[in-house]
């Protein structure tokens, strides 16, 4: 998706950038893992699909895509490169064309490391924020393998209800409608959230620089 292109979204353990060709080695690094082709339901794709991959996700208009980046790391280490900093992404797919409203949402943390410490929560609540004021979004569901209990665990914690079971794919279906209660949550659990052009690299420097 190319609404997306040109902005960084920047909380405060973590920052949303578009996902470039940039990020094509470390995310194909990462996908080589079974767990994570487990956990998302993906096959391994050679470097050169990989690449592939990335230039459709950015032309497909009913997927919007930003890679996740360990805000700490970026600011410990201002020189340091997106790609040391990458622990993950976080997605929206815009697939249901009888409801235009509807996004599903899916993150993953692939740094072991990273994990439990609250780096997904803020990448979805930052995303499903975006869905909601850019892309027009007022529901949200999230398809996770039932063995995923920590995932499942995460997004009921952020007012999803589990609402289908498919026991041929063994995954849940959860869902969240955002009345306007549940709008005003979300904008209240990122009011701290920055929106920045991603190609001014002004905001890297200087945010770093600052910290």
């Amino acid at each position: 998706m190319k609404v997306n292109e040109n902005t960084a979204l920047l909380g405060q353990r973590v920052i949303l950038v578009p996902y470039t060709a940039e990020h094509v080695p470390r995310y194909h690094e990462w996908m080589k893992s079974e767990e994570l082709q487990q956990l998302t339901a993906s096959e391994p794709l050679t470097l050169e699909q990989e690449y592939a991959m990335q230039r459709s996700w950015r032309e497909d208009a009913d997927k919007c895509t930003f890679i996740v980046l360990d805000a700490e790391k970026w600011r410990a280490q201002p020189d340091s490169t997106e790609e040391n900093c990458m622990v993950g992404d976080v997605n929206l797919f815009l697939t249901d064309l009888q409801d235009p409203t509807l996004g599903e949402i899916e993150v993953m943390i692939a740094e072991l490391g990273c994990r439990h410490r609250g780096l997904g929560t803020e990448a979805v609540l930052m995303m499903m924020a975006y869905g909601m004021t850019t892309l027009g979004l007022n529901k949200f569901e999230a398809k996770i393998g039932q063995g995923n209990k920590p995932s499942i665990c995460m997004f009921k914690k952020l007012h999803f209800e589990q609402v289908a079971t498919n026991n041929i794919f063994q995954e849940v279906t959860l869902r969240l409608l955002v009345t306007e209660p549940e709008r005003e949550w979300l904008l209240e659990q990122t009011s701290h959230v920055e929106e920045k052009q991603y190609r001014d690299r002004s905001w890297w420097s200087h945010e770093a620089n600052s910290c």
